[in-house]
């Protein structure tokens, strides 16, 4: 099989001897700690539809307001094309770029739990700013200490679950995460369908609400047990066995603590965990975890039709009102797909997941663009049977990223990187998210004016790109305990060679 593989009498060193129950107590712990993906998703939907709303743009951007009412009988690619705009939506991501290293330190340091706490005061703060906001600087302010509140959530959120899963159900656990993120995105565009008819101040709430999911992020991580992986790391050894025999349900926890031990010892001999991922024998996770797959998550185009879905819809020719609900259709297939996957991926694995929603949205991304070619003119209204059928394959390419790239883009990372430099590369998968996110945000709409409708056959290139690398390149990581996953690039046709050099040279050098 071209992924490689990872079979049952392999390298396997305790995994046959853990033992588990699904408690009361586990199932808590994950529902609290997965909270922290609504931060993440609501502002995802939010920023979208405040930047549509009239009384939003004549407070802050009376230009484009202008150059919307002068248009609003016909449709333009170029309508919102405005680079101050966009910076309200991706000056978040750059904050959150840069602030993920910070967490990165918090994390390793302090523990998972640190920088959650840490991610919600933050996000907190940056909901007040943005609702008391009487200018454009008010607003970046704003946004930059939500980016940071992003930037540790993203950290420490998809990390935490991934740790205190048993490999069995580590998939679906994970994907908590994504589920609250696409419930945050449907919760926002919900809400921005609400407040667009209360004038006018309507965009202030939408912003203000922000401060709850940030509140039951950092009440969530005061209340939450810190990781037995993190507590091992930390030199706790004890309370770390307690923590484990109480969110495993069974006091025969002693072959998985000894794993964690052994892997601790590891990390505990690198003193550079960054630059350890650039060594050889960490270029498998480096190209797939913590540059290929986060950036891939962006450049399916998908996150440029969650922060614009309302005003694309508008371009298109939409009311305001209609464009908002149109884009609460979107985020509704989000939640559903997120489900599907949830249940379904430690059945059928990652790659399965990856390979056939990836041949559906790049089948979904032809048609927007062929459509668009066809019907689609600049100052032509567009046709409304046309324009609810772009809702439609929009709403099928949405389902088939939030069954794959959407929630696998952080489970896959979250459960390949081995202890020692674990922390460093959730942060180097977070950076390049949000870096990617960032540059998307912000070039999305200028792409779109000069590139038309090519910008959804670039997107339909690189989901055919990313999907034959998922093909050739990841090994299937189901119900692989999280400390052996190491073993499977020995056994894979193309990374064996750099794990394999490694072992016989025992070179550090990257």
């Amino acid at each position: 099989m071209a992924g490689g593989g990872f079979t049952d009498d392999g390298n396997l060193k305790r995994a046959h001897l853990y033992e588990y129950n699904i408690t009361s107590y586990f199932i808590f712990a994950c529902l609290v700690a997965a909270m922290g993906g609504s931060l993440f998703g609501y502002d995802l939907g939010v920023s979208g539809g405040v930047t549509s709303m009239d009384d939003f743009l004549k407070e802050f951007f009376p230009k484009i307001y202008r150059r919307k009412q002068d248009s609003l009988t016909e449709t333009d690619y170029c309508k919102y094309d405005n680079q101050l705009l966009t910076l309200f939506t991706s000056s978040l991501y750059f904050a959150g770029l840069i602030s993920t290293f910070g967490a990165s330190y918090v994390t390793r340091i302090y523990g998972r739990k640190g920088s959650i706490i840490v991610g919600g005061i933050s996000f907190f703060f940056g909901g007040v700013i943005n609702a008391a906001s009487v200018n454009i600087l008010m607003l970046i302010i704003g946004r930059i200490l939500l980016g940071a509140g992003i930037g540790f959530g993203n950290q420490a959120v998809p990390l935490y679950l991934s740790e205190i899963s048993p490999a069995k159900h580590r998939g679906a656990i994970n994907q908590l995460f994504q589920l609250t993120t696409c419930l945050g995105i449907l919760i926002a565009n919900a809400i921005n369908y609400a407040t667009e008819q209360l004038h006018p101040w309507g965009w202030r709430l939408s912003l203000g609400l922000a401060t709850f999911p940030a509140t039951l992020m950092f009440l969530g991580g005061l209340i939450l047990p810190e990781t037995p992986n993190s507590l091992v790391e930390q030199g706790k050894l004890e309370e770390a066995k307690k923590v484990l025999i109480k969110v495993r349900g069974t006091p025969n926890i002693d072959a998985e603590f000894a794993d964690l031990v052994e892997a601790s010892d590891a990390a505990r001999a690198i003193k550079h965990p960054f630059r350890n991922l650039l060594l050889k024998k960490n270029r498998p996770q480096l190209v797939i975890g913590a540059l290929a797959i986060p950036a891939f998550q962006q450049l399916t185009g998908m996150n440029s039709i969650l922060f614009y879905a309302p005003v694309f819809f508008q371009t298109l020719g939409f009311g305001s009102s209609a464009a908002l609900f149109s884009s609460l259709i979107t985020s509704g297939a989000l939640v559903i797909a997120a489900s599907i996957s949830m249940g379904l991926v430690d059945k059928f694995g990652r790659r399965a997941f990856f390979l056939e929603a990836g041949t559906e949205m790049f089948i979904c991304m032809i048609a927007v663009a062929i459509t668009l070619a066809l019907k689609f003119g600049e100052g032509e209204p567009l046709p409304v049977g046309v324009g609810w059928f772009l809702v439609c394959v929009l709403f099928l390419f949405v389902l088939a990223y939030g069954r794959s790239w959407g929630p696998l883009g952080w489970l896959v990372p979250s459960e390949i990187f081995p202890l020692e430099t674990r922390s460093a590369g959730q942060s180097m998968v977070v950076c390049t998210n949000l870096l990617f996110t960032a540059l998307i945000a912000q070039c999305f709409l200028v792409s779109l004016c000069h590139l038309k409708y090519g910008i959804f056959l670039l997107f339909a290139g690189l989901i055919f790109i990313m999907t034959a690398f998922i093909y050739f390149l990841l090994p299937e990581t189901k119900q692989v305990p999280i400390e052996e996953v190491y073993l499977l690039w020995k056994d894979h046709w193309f990374w064996k060679r750099y794990v394999e050099d490694h072992d016989r040279n025992g070179s550090d050098r990257p």
